[in-house]
């Protein structure tokens, strides 16, 4: 029976995981946390549907419980070399695994909007990012910084995506749809709040994310302005203003907002960077390269190693699911 070991139980490495033992493959998924599906289960209700995301961690989760998978918890892997024979994993204890084939399914981290200081995550307490506000919008505790409802919310989008200054010059694909997304949030829990969202132009490019998008401006009144935030500032009521310029009209615009929502986008986790490079894949700004975009991307220039999911670039959880099943298919061909 050939064995596969799979680092990482995001939404990729689980399908890649059921697929080959359905096809009598012995797998060991490799989680550093200490739990599967981490960076889904931090969200509230997931696009264009709406979905509650706990029922697709719970599951996602259910398919891992297979004769033919055994899931190591809390076990980071921080070396792989192979051999004659095949690979040779080496976690952060020291504990050594073999495997025929090995599959990278290492993940992103949310970009960490400290880096951004003008924008004033971690300084204003009215400044918070997206996976914040999913927070807040799973609890239903839409609130400013003193407790009450607010009366105007601002959202950001390209938050350490396509930034020069940052570095990160790539769409991070799903930041778009995710503000569209929590701004219809917002405006069913606080009806009466004033929802702008800032942008540089919008990507609206899945099935149904257009309409989501009309539907937001006519029927929850969500206003959208073309344009960057350039500074935030807090003021002596515990609010935010912002100065940004309305691109279209070509005039500079100053606003005070209870909330400014700062749209994170995906980097390359730490596992993906140290792995890639390890594993010599290492490709632009950190995630991990396939063989080709086209034909053999879930492949590597290594015999026997495999990538899935947002490893090689950001991807939204279909996009990764169907990338998981692409990967079984690659490692079984």
């Amino acid at each position: 029976m050939k064995s596969i070991s799979i680092i990482g139980a995001g939404p990729a490495g689980i399908e890649a995981a059921t697929i080959l033992a359905h096809h009598n493959y012995q797998v060991t998924v490799f989680e550093k946390s200490a739990s599967a599906m981490k960076n889904i289960a931090d969200k509230a209700f997931l696009f264009p549907n709406f979905v509650d995301a706990k029922e697709i961690v719970e599951e996602m989760c259910q398919k891992l419980v297979d004769n033919n998978i055994t899931v190591k918890y809390d076990t980071d892997i921080v070396g792989i070399h192979r051999d004659a024979h095949g690979w040779l994993l080496e976690d952060q204890k020291g504990e050594n695994y073999f495997a025929d084939n090995v599959l990278l399914a290492t993940g992103y981290t949310p970009f960490d909007a400290h880096r951004k200081e003008e924008l004033g995550y971690g300084i204003y307490g009215g400044v918070v990012t997206s996976l914040d506000m999913e927070t807040m919008i799973r609890y239903d505790r839409v609130l400013n910084t003193v407790g009450e409802k607010p009366k105007r919310i601002a959202f950001l989008q390209c938050v350490g995506s396509r930034d020069e200054k940052s570095g990160n010059h790539y769409c991070s694909k799903v930041c778009c749809v995710t503000a569209v997304k929590q701004a219809i949030e917002v405006k069913k829990q606080v009806p009466d709040c004033e929802v702008y969202v800032f942008y540089m132009d919008l990507r609206m490019w899945g099935q149904g994310f257009e309409e989501m998008y009309r539907e937001a401006q006519q029927q929850y009144g969500i206003r959208f302005v073309r344009g960057r935030i350039s500074e935030a500032s807090g003021t002596f009521d515990k609010r935010v203003q912002i100065k940004s310029e309305d691109t279209l009209m070509g005039l500079p615009l100053r606003m005070t907002t209870d909330l400014l929502v700062l749209m994170v986008g995906m980097e390359p986790s730490a596992g993906t960077c140290a792995l890639a490079k390890v594993c010599g894949i290492a490709g632009d700004y950190g995630f991990a390269q396939s063989a080709d975009p086209h034909l053999h991307d879930n492949k590597t220039a290594m015999e026997g190693l495999f990538v899935c999911g947002t490893c090689k670039r950001p991807m939204s959880l279909t996009d990764a699911v169907n990338d998981g099943r692409s990967a079984a298919l690659a490692i079984m061909e």
